[in-house]
C-alpha cells in the first residue's frame, strides 16, 4: 500500500468520523428544537403553571440526555475509527521501513 493510498484511506476514515459527529450534532439540535416546541405548546395551554414548568423541565432534561447519548455514541465511534487507523498506519509504516532498508525482498 503506497503512502498516497494510506493518506487517502486516513482521509476517508476521518471524513466518515466527521460525518458521524455532524449527524449526531444535527440530531441533538433537532431534539432540542422539538423539546422547545413542545414546551411552547405546553406553555400556551391552560394547564396550571407549576405543572407546565415541571413538564418543560422534564422534556428538556430528556432531550438533553438523548442528545448527549447520541453525541457520546458518535464520539466513541469516531474514536474507534481513529484507533483503527492508527493501528493500520503503524503496520504500514513498519512494512514500508522494512522495504526501504531491504529487510523485505518483495
Amino acid at each position: 500500500m503506497s503512502t498516497d493510498e494510506v493518506s487517502r484511506s486516513v482521509e476517508t476514515i476521518e471524513f466518515e468520523a466527521e460525518k458521524i459527529l455532524e449527524a449526531a450534532r444535527n440530531r441533538a439540535t433537532e431534539i432540542l428544537l422539538k423539546a422547545k416546541e413542545e414546551a411552547g405548546r405546553i406553555l400556551s395551554s391552560q394547564l396550571p403553571m407549576d405543572e407546565v414548568k415541571t413538564e418543560c423541565e422534564r422534556i428538556i432534561h430528556r432531550a438533553r440526555e438523548e442528545a448527549g447519548e447520541k453525541i457520546q455514541d458518535s464520539v466513541e465511534k469516531a474514536s474507534a475509527i481513529r484507533t483503527d487507523v492508527d493501528k493500520k498506519i503503524e503496520g504500514i509504516v513498519e512494512r514500508l521501513a522494512s522495504i526501504i532498508i531491504g529487510a523485505n525482498s518483495k
